[in-house]
């Protein structure tokens, strides 16, 4: 790899983490948009998740790694941070329970933080998924397309992946793990329906405006690694 292909894999390893964390602290609040018309299941507003705009980076950050270094990088990265998810999730835990200076502000720190179980649990499930079918249908369609067409795969994999993601995040996140797990209180069906869609159209119009980005953060790092076997640069 040369220089500037090294300082591309730290940089979007980075951007992906951070997006990674972000999403995670985020997403327990609830943003609400209001729209000039109104749309099946959400009417005249979108709901939608703290983490929404987090989250989708973490693909944008994907589609780059994966036409830079290959499939085979990319999953690399994708998996080892999913492990970090259960990393957050000690930390976390560990300081929920841990001996406290001040019973009342463990009390609120509690109240805020305990939810955010529900959160990693709805977004590892939906992580692990993915993903990784957004790394596997994007050098699906490279594989069809070869080198060509690079909005084609940005955005096909990113608009599966993300319908995927948001189903799973949404429902396990806001409904089902409340109910089993007891942190917090699950939504009702009519709200988690809205949350899907809205998120779902944030991130589409995401994968449709960062495609001229990936192009630049492609080129700007020296364009793709990827060898004739198409497994792509990854650590020996």
């Amino acid at each position: 790899m040369s220089e500037r292909s090294q300082v591309g894999s730290i940089a979007l390893v980075a951007l992906f983490v951070t997006a990674l964390t972000t999403a995670q602290l985020t997403a327990s609040k609830l943003l609400a948009f209001s729209l000039p018309v109104e749309l099946p299941v959400t009417g005249a507003s979108i709901i939608l998740p703290g983490a929404a705009l987090a989250y989708a980076l973490t693909f944008f950050a994907s589609d780059c790694y994966s036409e830079l270094y290959g499939r085979r990088a990319a999953q690399v990265m994708v998996n080892v941070g999913f492990v970090m998810n259960f990393v957050l999730l000690a930390l976390v835990w560990s300081t929920i329970l841990a001996p406290a200076a001040n019973p009342e502000s463990a009390s609120q720190f509690r109240a805020v933080l305990a939810p955010g179980t529900n959160i990693v649990l709805g977004s590892l499930l939906a992580y692990v998924v993915s993903q990784n079918w957004d790394v596997l249908v994007f050098h699906r369609i490279r594989e069809a397309t070869g080198e060509s067409m690079l909005w084609l795969r940005n955005i096909g994999s990113t608009a599966t992946s993300q319908a995927i993601d948001t189903v799973i995040f949404v429902g396990v996140a806001f409904y089902v793990a409340p109910r089993v797990l007891g942190f917090g209180s699950p939504l009702p069906v009519s709200v988690v329906l809205s949350l899907i869609v809205g998120q779902y159209l944030l991130k589409l119009l995401i994968a449709l405006v960062d495609t001229p980005f990936v192009y630049a953060v492609v080129s700007a790092f020296g364009g793709s690694q990827i060898g004739v076997d198409d497994e792509g640069w990854a650590p020996e």
